[in-house]
């Protein structure tokens, strides 16, 4: 399949595993004095540990994973207020599969579901707005999640609601930016970050120049990477090329995939629907201003917040006990440090939302390594 298995070719890997190694012998690079790499994205993630890229490449590379999972980042208040309004009567509230398991401070939506709350999983906003049509009677709530990927199927949808005078459809808003929570990273004495390995997905909308300040303020090289293999090697080749050269530029590996300057229809459709949020709470990293995005005054008739009167507090997240979710989003911990992985935090019982994502750090490192990482 074109752009699919060029980018699993094990030739073209092992010339870049050893173009890599050659480069982090040339910048001095050791197991005890590792390059740090943060891949932003938790879909980077889920591919470094599907093909065992950590062990591949050489010894003085470290990765570092990122708050790039938008359900693991969410602070539970919020999951609080989903099961709110989902215990509406009358309500219908619809989500993505990932958030149904993530736990609140008092449950989780699919406890809540199973409690009697009408809770279901659409694959698409337009599902909701599907459900809103052939249930006039009932409020359908969307659960608008997700980083600049998702968030203009969203802004579409409301759009198209308005259209249709559809004002039994709202959408609780909690989609979220990715260059702020860099920056706060970046600004994070405690961090130490050599390069980035930038997403994919949100580029395609944001396009690569969003990111400038990381190589312009801050010294540090990004490569927006694509998902296959080949172009993660190929990424960390790049950044590590920046480094041996004194470099710190933002360069788009995935240029096959992400435009320059972003996807200018989501652009329009992100900039009618929404306005930035003062501030917003991040699980681990508190809150970050201009980070959350919020409905547009022209568009509140399909805001949950104000439909239901909701609104937005920004509460400290109470962690299991045990739990080092903060601590392993924002690249301080590894997953296997955490003294309740493989333990009491399965995925099967998940106790953060690390474990539950498909792009949490935590459900990698299980689904992939499994009793290899057990017992690291």
């Amino acid at each position: 399949m074109r752009y699919v298995e060029e980018f699993r070719d094990p030739k073209a890997a092992k010339i870049l595993i050893a173009a890599i190694a050659r480069v982090a012998d040339q910048i001095g690079a050791t197991r005890e004095k590792p390059v740090h790499i943060m891949e932003i994205c938790g879909g980077h993630t889920h591919a470094i540990f599907r093909y065992g890229l950590d062990k591949l490449v050489h010894e003085g590379i470290e990765f570092i994973h990122g708050p790039g999972c938008p359900v693991c980042v969410l602070p539970m208040s919020r999951v609080d207020d989903c099961v709110t309004i989902a215990e509406r009567p009358g309500v219908i509230f619809t989500t993505f599969g990932d958030a149904m398991r993530v736990p609140g401070t008092r449950k989780s939506l699919i406890q809540a579901k199973a409690e009697g709350a009408d809770i279901r999983m659409v694959y698409s906003p337009l599902d909701a707005l599907e459900l809103a049509r052939r249930n006039p009677g009932r409020e359908v709530v969307f659960f608008g999640l997700g980083f600049e990927t998702t968030t203009p199927s969203t802004a579409l949808s409301i759009q198209q609601a308005a259209r249709e005078g559809l004002t039994n459809f709202s959408v609780f808003c909690n989609h979220i930016t990715v260059p702020e929570p860099i920056k706060a990273l970046l600004d994070d004495p405690h961090m130490v970050l050599d390069g980035f390995v930038g997403p994919g997905h949100v580029s395609m909308v944001i396009g690569v120049h969003p990111y400038d300040f990381i190589a312009k303020d801050y010294g540090k090289p990004i490569v927006v990477a694509g998902f296959e293999p080949i172009d993660l090697l190929q990424s960390v080749l790049m950044v590590l090329e920046q480094i041996r050269d004194g470099k710190a530029e933002v360069q788009n590996q995935y240029a096959r995939v992400v435009p320059e300057h972003g996807n200018p229809i989501s652009l329009a459709a992100i900039a009618d629907v929404y306005e930035r949020r003062p501030r917003f709470a991040w699980r681990g990293l508190g809150e970050i201003d201009a980070s959350g995005l919020r409905i547009r005054e022209k568009y509140l008739a399909w805001d949950a917040e104000t439909k239901f009167g909701i609104g937005y507090a920004a509460s400290p997240d109470d962690e299991p006990e045990g739990c080092e979710c903060a601590a392993v989003m924002t690249g301080r911990m590894k997953p296997t440090a955490c003294p309740q992985f493989g333990r009491g935090c399965k995925p099967e019982t998940p106790l953060g939302a690390l474990m539950v994502s498909s792009e949490g750090a935590c459900a990698a490192y299980w689904t992939y390594g499994g009793s290899r990482v057990a017992a690291e």
